[in-house]
């Protein structure tokens, strides 16, 4: 038996955070049951407009992390808007938040505040650098932590200038390890009954992302240098040259590189003792990629990977976005969601009894204000002058 419900629906969850890592995790919390009610400043999440391109106006990047939220806008520089928002926390069970620092403070919603009002409520705070030590309160963008959490620093060719990593990895991180700390933080209010701060910071994120280069620099001292694909522990662990396409191996242990030179013609090389184990095969590792790379270009890149990976010998072709989503094994992982002329990525947390579901396109700008009001009895017309999607035909009135 499943249950389209999801193993979250049970919970509310006000997401008052923009850009990225908030956003993410609230959507995570979305797929899986939660009622996400997403607020955005007058203005409007920003990511709205970064694009192209564009789905009715709003961007691909605000639609890839707003899915199943409903959503408002509210003006929270205001007391009245402020006021709305302690409405909306009376039954939420969860708070997400981005804000600079200071800025609820300012509003007179500190966490002592916040505590006081609602015990039960897991406050989650992303940010870039947390509140306090050196660099607390300044702001933080995914590729500038990449920079001053080392990132950058092992990442691009041998020999080359250190490079941002393609993808926004130290935000989407954030936002998973937000959404850890507040399931934990759930799990234990269970037994408690109390909510609590949860807190996960860019910095922190990006610098818990280097392994296995700060494992190696402990133990060592040596400080890493970009390596192009080549991994610093594992050899052979990196692109190859092959006839066509360039082809991906991931040899972990002898057994796997055994196979590989079975297969590409090469079964004298794990003879060698220059290749017999990982840690010969480190210290040759030139030298060894030459002799694979000799071998490897008699082969068709796509048979040879399949042939490899059928074998036992983790490998992967080198792939484009298109043909990721062209992939069968994409689209039967159901890591493609339609939903009407909305198209995102599916959740990769798979659950037998709880599965994801995907109920709700991301929303239009304030597209769910009067709904929500009405469920709360809450009288629009008494807070329009902060909430600037109010629908001025609707009748939204409770006492």
């Amino acid at each position: 038996m499943t249950s389209n419900a999801g193993s979250l629906a049970s919970l509310k969850v006000i997401d008052a955070s923009r850009v990225l890592g908030g956003p993410y995790a609230g959507q995570v919390l979305a797929d899986h049951g939660a009622d996400v009610i997403k607020i955005e400043p007058p203005a409007g999440d920003e990511t709205r407009g970064w694009g192209p391109p564009f789905l009715n106006g709003t961007a691909s990047y605000f639609l890839g992390l707003n899915r199943n939220k409903r959503g408002m806008a509210l003006d929270l520089a205001r007391p009245a808007g402020q006021e709305l928002l302690l409405a909306l926390l009376e039954t939420a069970d969860v708070f997400i938040e981005n804000f600079k620092t200071g800025t609820l403070e300012r509003w007179g919603l500190t966490r002592e505040e916040l505590t006081r009002r609602f015990p039960r409520l897991v406050h989650c705070r992303v940010s870039g650098f947390g509140a306090d030590g050196p660099l607390g309160g300044l702001p933080g963008y995914d590729a500038a932590i990449q920079a001053s959490a080392g990132i950058m620093s092992v990442n691009g060719e041998l020999g080359g200038q250190p490079l941002r990593v393609g993808l926004p990895v130290v935000d989407m991180v954030t936002g998973l390890n937000a959404v850890v700390g507040i399931l934990m933080a759930l799990n234990e209010r269970a037994s408690s009954g109390k909510g609590q701060f949860v807190e996960t910071t860019l910095y922190d994120c990006g610098v818990s992302l280097l392994h296995p280069h700060l494992p190696n620099y402990y133990l060592s001292g040596k400080v890493a240098q970009p390596s192009g694909n080549a991994h610093p522990n594992i050899c052979p662990y990196d692109t190859f040259e092959t006839g066509t396409d360039p082809i991906f191996l991931a040899v972990g242990n002898n057994r796997q590189f055994a196979t590989l030179c079975e297969i590409i013609g090469r079964p004298d090389l794990p003879k060698d003792p220059r290749f017999a184990s990982n840690g010969e095969r480190n210290l040759s590792r030139d030298v060894l990629k030459s002799e694979l790379e000799s071998a490897l270009r008699a082969f068709e890149c796509g048979p040879l990977a399949d042939r490899l990976i059928k074998s036992g010998v983790p490998c992967g072709a080198v792939r484009t976005i298109d043909q990721v989503v062209a992939e069968p094994h994409t689209r039967h992982r159901e890591m493609v969601v339609d939903i009407g002329a909305y198209r995102g990525t599916g959740s990769p947390i798979k659950m037998s009894r709880t599965p994801a579901s995907y109920r709700l396109a991301p929303p239009g700008f304030a597209e769910h204000t009067d709904e929500i009001l009405e469920e709360l009895a809450i009288d629009g017309e008494r807070y329009r002058e902060v909430l600037p999607g109010l629908d001025p035909e609707t009748k939204t009135k409770r006492a």
